[in-house]
């Protein structure tokens, strides 16, 4: 075995394999740009390298150098960035050192999504009717997709993640699909090839975890069911999936041997396959490394697949088919994401101020990137933590889940949190009736059904923040319960009013008691919505419960172990000032990289008009006109790296709405 093993990753994978090192004695060496030093993958290792600038983990060379200056003799590349890289493996090759991953040949073949279609109806696994041939110009490929027909996908033939793709359900919209897709593409992976394929309506995503040795073994070690997404971003994912019977579970297994099998796979893998109404499955990609979601098929088999991969990598034998440890209860994952479910899912930035979560509980892990005190760059996709819950049936796991997502205190960056709660308690995914369509199409009636923050809930997070004012604010503390207009006195008197904000953006206005705040006992609240006049405090909070609270300036976590919420302590009175200056100076919305400008001085707009495109955090954004005008003036050049609300574009507005 190894005694150095070098992370060409960062984040959660990184911290990840960094444990499996720990515990098998293993010295670990983490790398890092000059954007993650100090990041908490460099915490968690044994020795951390600086490599160079934000993309340098994408330089092999840089990788390669680390690696020789460590001494160390495998190179494990995580997920994303060079993971699937055929030319990392060969530089391994070339260098003496291990790679943990599949051959260079095996990940060139399965790479493209062409190749990957080629090999696998040759296979004779099913695959998804579609054009995957090698004329890319814009004629042939509008012609591929009226031979294909509508609905369809286009498709980056390097990509992943949901990158370089898009659903078209009109003829006229194509042309303008696949530039997009194509642009998207060469951001992500450099290439601009495309496949079509026919779109499936209401599928469901199952993908099967398959491992191969240098000795011929190739294994299947089950299911993990990934319909629940977001714009093919995969968002809950579990093991096994509730929607395959015995006979569709073997059939799948087996094709995903036969498609490990046609490239000779040795490592972890992934074969993934698109399931419609009518049971039929047709393969879609292989993913020639480990997944995000790897933690759901750990849990129920008990195994840690990165020393499989390790173990194998070191020319190690796998277990046969009939000695694999047996599937025992099942286990669901949830993403925790920097970005904002209320605003389009924008990414957020950001010093992480507070992060706790439950640990150490049985049946229950969070595999986290961030710590308190770590900053969320624009530089890296926004997945921060996972936490994967175990029970002995899909209830118990899905309580289990419920309960630690409802504890976890995430007080920084804009997050995804108050979403997975109430995707959790969804009764289409507690009934386990989810396809791939599913979250899109019912997030606004999700985020709608998060009910308003409970009195109990806003008495505790009032009563916890004002017992944080250890002493008289200066007078410029515009929150400040002693330089109120409300009366409040520190010792006796009569109550203090706050204004308190949630995740959504909805107020509220509390009245809060001082008797027995000091002791979080007998506080109690009223509550009314922000444009109404303040309602005093006559009653409980709605009896005898406990509350949990963590603070970070101006806001607060607060949970009853069944709902958690973050609030923020808002000016006394609301800002009322108009939305026009927004309106006709729109800015960025997130921290980016202005990658397309789509209008000039002079050019005429309409509300809704495509103004310019920025990248950011792995994403693109096309930020549009909010009203119509003239555009007077175009601040930014293609290339510009600004920061989130700097005003992009000096719009003139038409004032007589035509």
């Amino acid at each position: 075995m190894f005694e150095r093993v070098l992370i060409a990753n960062r984040g959660e994978i990184a911290c990840r394999i960094a444990a499996t090192l720990r515990r098998m004695g293993i010295t670990s060496i983490a790398v890092h740009t000059d954007a993650d030093a100090g990041a908490r993958h460099t915490r968690e290792a044994d020795v951390s390298v600086a490599i160079g600038p934000p993309r340098a983990y994408l330089d092999i060379g840089a990788i390669i150098k680390a690696a020789h200056a460590t001494g160390a003799r495998a190179i494990h590349p995580g997920y994303g960035f060079l993971a699937e890289n055929p030319e990392l493996a060969e530089a391994c090759e070339s260098a003496g050192i291990a790679f943990v991953g599949p051959a260079p040949a095996t990940l060139r073949a399965m790479g493209s999504k062409l190749e990957a279609k080629r090999l696998m109806a040759a296979a004779g696994v099913p695959v998804v009717p579609g054009y995957h041939g090698n004329d890319q110009s814009d004629d042939r490929l509008a012609e591929a997709a009226g031979e294909v027909g509508f609905p369809l996908m286009i498709k980056a033939a390097a990509g992943g993640g949901g990158k370089g793709m898009r659903i078209v359900h009109r003829e006229g919209d194509f042309t303008a699909a696949l530039q997009g897709a194509r642009r998207e593409s060469i951001g992500a992976f450099g290439d601009q090839t495309m496949i079509l394929e026919r779109y499936l309506e209401k599928p469901r995503h199952v993908e099967f975890q398959v491992f191969g040795d240098q000795h011929g073994t190739i294994v299947h070690l089950g299911e993990r069911e990934c319909s629940t997404q977001r714009r093919y971003q995969k968002v809950l994912e579990e093991a096994p999936s509730p929607a395959l019977k015995p006979e569709m579970r073997a059939a799948m297994g087996e094709a995903a041997v036969a498609a490990a099998r046609a490239v000779d796979y040795a490592g972890a893998g992934t074969v993934e396959f698109i399931m419609d109404a009518s049971r039929d499955f047709y393969f879609m990609e292989m993913n020639t490394r480990l997944q995000v979601e790897h933690p759901v098929t750990e849990m129920v088999r008990g195994i840690d697949l990165v020393q499989w991969q390790l173990d194998v990598a070191a020319g190690g034998r796998l277990p046969s088919p009939g000695d694999l440890p047996a599937v025992n209860g099942h286990a669901i994952e949830a993403r925790i994401y920097a970005e904002d479910p209320y605003n389009g899912f924008l990414p957020s930035t950001g010093e992480i101020e507070c992060f706790e979560y439950p640990a150490g509980e049985t049946g229950l892990r969070v595999d986290a990137g961030i710590a308190a005190g770590d900053t969320v760059t624009i530089h890296y996709d926004p997945m921060l933590a996972k936490v994967i819950a175990h029970g002995d049936s899909r209830p118990a796991a899905l309580q289990r889940l419920r309960a630690a997502l409802a504890r976890i205190a995430l007080i920084g960056p804009r997050n995804n949190l108050s979403l997975l709660q109430a995707l959790t308690a969804h009764p289409e995914f507690a009934n386990a009736r989810v396809d791939t369509t599913f979250l899109d199409a019912e997030l606004d009636a999700i985020l709608a059904s998060i009910p308003r923050v409970s009195e109990g809930h806003l008495s505790a997070a009032a009563a916890a923040l004002l017992n944080a004012q250890t002493r008289p604010a200066d007078a410029s503390d515009p929150h400040s319960p002693w330089d109120g207009p409300d009366g409040w006195e520190s010792v006796v008197g009569s109550g203090v009013t706050l204004r308190l904000g949630d995740a959504s953006g909805e107020a509220y206005v509390v009245s809060l008691t001082r008797a027995g705040v000091a002791s979080g006992q007998g506080a109690a609240a009223a509550i009314a919505d922000a444009s109404e006049p303040d309602i005093p405090a006559d009653g409980t909070a709605g009896g005898v419960r406990d509350y949990h609270t963590r603070i970070a300036d101006d806001r607060v976590f607060v949970t009853d172990g069944t709902d958690g919420r973050l609030l923020q302590w808002l000016p006394r009175y609301a800002d009322d000032k108009s939305h026009l200056e927004e309106d006709t100076h729109p800015g960025a919305p997130m921290p980016g990289t202005v990658v397309k400008i789509l209008v000039a001085p002079g050019d005429p707009v309409s509300a809704g008009d495509p103004l310019l495109v920025l990248e950011g955090m792995k994403m693109e954004y096309t930020l549009k006109a909010s009203c119509a005008g003239v555009i007077a003036k175009v601040l930014c050049a293609e290339g510009d790296m600004v920061e989130a609300d700097a005003p992009l574009v000096d719009l003139a507005a038409d004032e007589s709405g035509s």
